[in-house]
């Protein structure tokens, strides 16, 4: 079985996303991250980051995940202490960012650029409920928000979309394969694309949404089948 967990990286699930592993007490964790990643997550030392596409997003990524009071990707540490805390290995499934973002910029057009640049400038005055109004329009229409992101940015999408879910989704078979239950921990957006890779494995989806509003009770479960 893999169970794919829709996640935002600067959202207040790390409970959530520990309480779901404990429970499903997997063979392996698998984590939409790099090493280089994973490390800078794991060492409690500030990395600094130049001016670069990479440092842009990190930077937004910061200056958002402050004001939910947390730090990026704390929900990727959770997972990785959950899977220690119950043996389960720890597999990294995502290609290295900085390869991955330089490819980007070097294949895009100037237009794309231009918009790219534009978008993560504007991203510094975004606020918590632009964060949220943007998220209930991708509840509402999940598909039509690809398509509008891929109308403005067809590299990015290709390469940061398409590519990287067809890469995690190999990772992800073969783990299953080879070990048998894994639980991914992904971007949202990624989930969806994850599930058409993986059609003919057994998989279960629980949603960033659901993350975010877990039912209560001690032994309430969060999650909702999807059998393909």
């Amino acid at each position: 079985m893999i169970t794919l967990l829709g996640v935002g990286h600067v959202f207040d699930i790390g409970r959530a996303v520990r309480a779901e592993i404990l429970s499903r007490r997997p063979k392996v964790v698998a984590l939409e991250l790099d090493a280089a990643r994973y490390q800078a997550l794991m060492s409690p030392q500030p990395r600094p980051r130049g001016f670069s596409v990479l440092g842009l997003l990190a930077q937004f990524q910061v200056r958002i995940a402050n004001q939910y009071g947390v730090r990026v990707g704390d929900e990727m540490v959770a997972a990785a202490r959950a899977a220690e805390e119950i043996g389960s290995d720890v597999a990294l499934i995502d290609q290295d960012s900085a390869v991955i973002l330089r490819r980007v910029w070097r294949e895009m057009s100037g237009r794309e650029r231009l918009r790219l640049l534009v978008s993560m400038i504007g991203g510094f005055f975004t606020r918590k409920e632009r964060v949220e109004a943007e998220l209930q329009r991708f509840y509402q229409d999940e598909q039509g928000f690809i398509r509008e992101f891929a109308r403005e940015l067809p590299t990015a999408k290709r390469i940061l979309i398409d590519e990287r879910d067809a890469g995690m989704a190999r990772s992800l078979r073969q783990l299953a394969e080879a070990r048998g239950d894994v639980v991914a921990v992904v971007g949202e957006g990624h989930v969806n694309g994850l599930r058409i890779h993986l059609e003919g494995a057994p998989v279960q989806v629980v949603h960033l949404e659901q993350l975010r509003s877990p039912p209560a009770g001690p032994n309430a479960s969060v999650n909702v089948s999807v059998q393909l």
